[in-house]
């Protein structure tokens, strides 16, 4: 089996980018205070307090959306190039 980097790419860029979608509503919809509690529990405590913004423009956010994007899509091509490198080398499980 191997993967389609492109397809791959879209994927991760799109399901992070989803991910980053809520992130954004979430900042715009609370107070500064709910989410640093938030964030700090999903952090295992690290206080982002200190350097969180308290408010974040549109435009900002956008630009981060993109490069979310961006970043995903070439994580997720690297991963299937990888793996199809790997699925092909003789030490592969399952190959002869």
């Amino acid at each position: 089996m191997t993967l389609n980097p492109k397809c791959l790419g879209l994927a991760s860029g799109a399901a992070a980018s989803l991910f980053y979608l809520g992130c954004i509503l979430l900042m715009h919809a609370s107070s500064p205070d709910a989410l640093v509690v938030f964030f700090n529990s999903i952090l295992h405590g690290l206080d982002i307090g200190p350097i969180m913004l308290s408010e974040v423009s549109w435009s900002l956010s956008l630009f981060g959306l993109v490069n979310t994007f961006v970043l995903s899509w070439l994580f997720g091509a690297l991963v299937a190039v990888v793996y199809n490198l790997a699925a092909r080398s003789p030490c592969h499980p399952g190959r002869a």
